[in-house]
């Protein structure tokens, strides 16, 4: 498995001699032949900027780096879960890399292969199955149909612009779509990617909603989307902040629509740290819930979502109240090789599973500059145990909780009663 690096200019090479190293955290590494499947179909190969790529001699047994190179990673589509991250050293140690989540990628058997795991069905998310054109009339179509719906026409960009596939899927009208509601956030997460402080040192990829939609805009979208039964429509994007602090909406919304249709599933991609929102939101009908979380453990938690005025106890508490009322619960779970794969972050979580009856762990690869995610966070209390034997444990220790990458619509022994249309929940 031989390095790939690129030069100034972006090209991209493969080195005939080098051997690629891939890291954990900050460990240089040997990548393992079961750690590596062919590049996916919708990945992208990126050069890291103020970099040098590590390698490893096979005549000298040492580690080398290149000089006047940068080194290669892979953007991976949902549905692939990142084992390892690219081998490489900064050049410049003050330098952030952008807010994606790059994984090690080798040259073998003629072609690219990365260091990645399948853990979920990557079809619906590959941005191939996206046609351009379709979601341009779409777009315009919606936009024209709904001129006083200002979620529309943010929307629009988001899809358009940032190419967000939630987004897009809203005007296409198939799986699942998003209905943006909220412009604060009770959360100050490190790495944001919508709003960041000026002296952060990153730069937030998106830019967040500014205005509080009024229920008659959520209404129209969500009753445009809940046109099948496997349909979803998802407060809580990356474009905004934490939906639940719009919680009265929310409620006014989901109350209207069930009143007109049973049709499709309704989901919330929140922090779930405002326990009494929550409450109140599940109570009006929610179907799903997606709870963001990086960590099990109070201080590596804290560290990164900075938190104000709740903490991993409201969530939990959050977690059990829905999945008591029939709520199909799951976990946004960001993830990162070499921390989420230490012996007392996996204890913990499977732990947390546990009590808080959790459904789907939905593997998300997170996008930070490792350097500063590593300064940020606790170091290691045990030994490092590798990614893929932490999804083999997850597997082995929790037969009933499914493995995957984005939400799914539940079998059909849990999901939850909808109220009647024409009355209230």
């Amino acid at each position: 498995m031989h390095l790939v690096y690129a030069d100034e200019n972006g090209n991209v090479y493969d080195h005939p001699e080098l051997l690629s190293l891939a890291r954990s955290a900050d460990m240089i590494m040997e990548i393992m032949d079961d750690e590596l499947i062919p590049l996916p179909e919708g990945a992208t190969l990126v050069s890291l900027p103020s970099t040098k790529p590590v390698a490893l001699d096979p005549d000298t047994g040492e580690m080398v780096a290149l000089d006047g190179m940068q080194a290669v990673g892979a953007l991976l589509p949902q549905g692939f879960t990142r084992l390892a991250l690219p081998g490489y050293v900064k050049t410049d140690k003050e330098y952030k890399l952008p807010l994606f989540g790059y994984s090690a990628v080798v040259w073998k058997d003629g072609g690219f292969y990365v260091t990645a795991e399948q853990c979920d069905d990557p079809e619906k998310w590959n941005p191939d199955n996206c046609d351009k054109k379709e979601l341009n009339k779409k777009v315009h179509d919606f936009v024209e149909r709904y001129p006083e719906n200002r979620l529309y026409e943010h929307l629009s960009n988001c899809a358009l612009g940032y190419e967000c596939l939630t987004s897009s899927n809203t005007f296409l009208g198939r799986w699942e779509g998003g209905v943006p509601v909220s412009y604060s956030c009770n959360a100050g997460c490190f790495g944001c990617i919508s709003e960041q402080p000026d002296d952060s040192g990153f730069v937030a990829p998106q830019t967040r909603m500014n205005f509080r939609p009024r229920t008659d805009e959520i209404v129209q979208i969500m009753m445009e989307h809940l046109t099948t039964p496997e349909s979803i429509i998802s407060f809580g994007q990356g474009c905004e902040g934490e939906p639940s602090t719009q919680a009265k909406i929310i409620i006014e919304a989901m109350r209207e629509v069930r009143s007109r249709t049973d049709m499709g599933y309704i989901n919330i991609n929140t922090n779930a740290g405002l326990t009494d929102h929550i409450r109140g939101i599940v109570d009006a009908g929610l179907d799903l819930m997606r709870v963001s979380t990086i960590s099990a453990l109070d201080d590596h938690y804290n560290a990164y979502y900075k938190p104000r005025a709740y903490n991993l106890k409201n969530v939990e508490k959050s977690m059990i109240y829905a999945a008591q009322q029939g709520v199909y619960t799951s976990i946004n779970y960001l993830i990162f090789p070499g921390v989420t794969d230490r012996e007392e972050e996996i204890e913990a979580m499977i732990e947390f599973a546990r009590r808080t009856d959790l459904k789907l762990i939905q593997m998300r690869n997170l996008n930070i500059d490792p350097e500063s995610y590593m300064e940020l966070i606790p170091p290691a209390r045990s030994e490092l145990l590798g990614m893929k034997q932490m999804l083999e444990i997850f597997r082995e220790e929790l037969p009933n909780v499914v493995i995957g990458s984005y939400t799914h619509v539940p079998p059909e022994s849990q999901r939850r009663v909808k109220p009647r249309v024409g009355g209230l929940a």
